[in-house]
This record gives C-alpha cells, sequence and structure tokens, in this order.
C-alpha cells in the first residue's frame, strides 16, 4: 500500500519547501502562500470537464432530480460545506442538494476511523437517501481512490445515473468509475501528503462552481443577484431589500413595502416593481418563464405589457 501511495499526485514531496520547517514565520506563510496560487491554474486547466459537469447536473435538476456529494474526511466535508450552502443562499429546498460522508454526519467534526473503507457503506448511504435514476452524483477523492466514494458511485452507475469524479490525481480509480473526471492537479501539497492544503482548495473552487453555475442556470440569479435568498434573519432582510433595491433602482421604503406584500420573495418583488404587476401576476410571469426573471422581462416586453 505505501508503494502504491507515492505513486499518487497528492502524495509526491514538494521539492520547493523541504526546508519549510526552518523558516521564520512570514517566509513560512509567503512560500505557502505561492503554493496556493498554483490551485486557481490547476482548476483552469478543467474547466472544460466542469462545464460538462455542470450541464449534467442542470439537465438532472431540471427533471426534478436531486445533486449528492459523496466523500470522506476532507473530501466529504468539502461536500456537505457546499450542499448546506445552498438553501439560504439560492433559497432551494435542503433536499435539492445534499452531501453524504463516510461515517456520517458525525464525521463532519469529528473523524470516523475506517469509515472511509468499506465500499459497501457507499452504496448503503445512498440508498437510505433514496438516490435514483433522476439524480446525478459527484464523488469526491483527492487521492482518488477512496472505497466508499467508489462504492456510492458504482451504485449510481448501475441505476443509470449520471456520475462524476473530482479528484487531485491524474489517471486514478475515480476516473474509471465515472462518466466525467475533473481532475485539478495543483501539485505536491506544502506538507507531504497533506491533502487538505491545495487539493482541499482546489476542490472547494470546483464544488463552488458546480452549485454557483447550475443556480445560475436554473434562474436562482438575476445579473448578479443572488435574487432567491431566503430572508430567514435580519441580516438577510436587509439582503432582500438590498437586491430589490439594486436590481430595480427604488429606494429602500418601496423595496421593504413591495417585499410585505409578496412574503419577501426578491424575485417577484423585482418584476412587481419593473413590470408594474400585483404579487400573483408577477408569480404567473416567474412560473412561465421558469424562474428567470430576465426571460420573464423579455416575455413580457415581447407581449407588450412592458409599462411605459
Amino acid at each position: 500500500m505505501a508503494v502504491e501511495l507515492r505513486k499518487l499526485d497528492t502524495e509526491q514531496r514538494n521539492q520547493r519547501t523541504m526546508q519549510i520547517d526552518t523558516l521564520p514565520t512570514l517566509e513560512m506563510l509567503t512560500l505557502i502562500n505561492q503554493e496556493d496560487h498554483r490551485v486557481a491554474e490547476a482548476v483552469k486547466e478543467v474547466l472544460p470537464e466542469i462545464a460538462r459537469a455542470v450541464d449534467v447536473i442542470y439537465r438532472q435538476l431540471e427533471r426534478g432530480g436531486r445533486l449528492f456529494y459523496v466523500g470522506a474526511g476532507t473530501s466529504g466535508r468539502l461536500g456537505l460545506l457546499d450542499a448546506v450552502e445552498c438553501p439560504p443562499t439560492f433559497g432551494v429546498s435542503p433536499e435539492l442538494v445534499q452531501g453524504l460522508i463516510a461515517g456520517g454526519e458525525n464525521a463532519f467534526v469529528k473523524a470516523v476511523e475506517g469509515a472511509e473503507d468499506h465500499a459497501e457503506m457507499g452504496r448503503a448511504d445512498l440508498e437510505k437517501a433514496g438516490f435514483c435514476e433522476k439524480d446525478a452524483l459527484v464523488g469526491i477523492a483527492a487521492s482518488g481512490r477512496t472505497p466508499y466514494v467508489l462504492g456510492a458511485m458504482d451504485y449510481a452507475r448501475s441505476l443509470g445515473a449520471p456520475v462524476m469524479a473530482l479528484t487531485c490525481c491524474r489517471d486514478s480509480e475515480l476516473s474509471r468509475h465515472a462518466d466525467i473526471t475533473m481532475a485539478p492537479v495543483p501539485g505536491p501539497e506544502v506538507i507531504t501528503g497533506s491533502s487538505r492544503l491545495k487539493s482541499g482548495t482546489a476542490q472547494k473552487l470546483v464544488l463552488n462552481m458546480l452549485s454557483t453555475a447550475t443556480m445560475i442556470k436554473l434562474g436562482k440569479v438575476y445579473g448578479n443577484l443572488m435574487v432567491d435568498v431566503k430572508a430567514t434573519n435580519e441580516k438577510l432582510v436587509n439582503r432582500a431589500i438590498s437586491i430589490v433595491c439594486t436590481a430595480t433602482g427604488v429606494d429602500s421604503a418601496q423595496a421593504r413595502a413591495t417585499l410585505e406584500t409578496c412574503d419577501f420573495r426578491c424575485k417577484t418583488a423585482i418584476v412587481m416593481i419593473l413590470l408594474g404587476l400585483d404579487a400573483q401576476a408577477a408569480n404567473a410571469a416567474l412560473d412561465a418563464a421558469r424562474g428567470h426573471i430576465s426571460e420573464a422581462l423579455r416575455q413580457q416586453s415581447a407581449k407588450g405589457d412592458t409599462p411605459e
């Protein structure tokens, strides 16, 4: 097993950081920062694969499916983190994007030893979640070899669901079990084998892209405003007001008053103001446009219904 590990991209020794333990603090941090700069370039190299994955995920969600991230350790935690941020940011159900981690939710805060070594547990966790062919799966493993993840991927493929791999190793085992492989390779870690560093950052960047681009395509963004944000606390109420003000040009008093008539739904309020509609008509316009504000405005303009 040790020989196999040494062959992995994530396990190579970084020649640039061989003396990091002897450096003054600022030089140490400068070296880490220099290595971090390599991460974005590694992600850039796999943008075409990420785009393919986004299009597949979007297609599945449009058909009523869900997105699942499956991983162990750091990879599993990153998937969970991306999943739990989707409801407050994009106003979606917690079931739409889900993260599964080897060892269960307790493994998010405390390592569960050996949990990642059992392929059958990956399958079992997907079965428990009711995973089906309408859903999409992203298996996450920096090393590209985690049995828990491979088990989940094989089960998803057996159902006919699309399966994607996110790894930081070339020609990994994960890639042989996936329809699409996203493999940014940022190079050897600052600390040999510590894949929570550059590899973890690369995975986080890709996960940001997968969820954000998919939600944009689903109409959760207008311009660059997150117009489906849930106003669940005072900070988010103020954010909703700011979004409506920015999108429409009205003052905060009018924005709040409009939001209060439509259960603080930013998209509805924006369409109400821009098209001079009541809440019911604005929601109907959004439904006809599949939730896309830009498309709702275009359709109303084509009908000649845009107010002078």
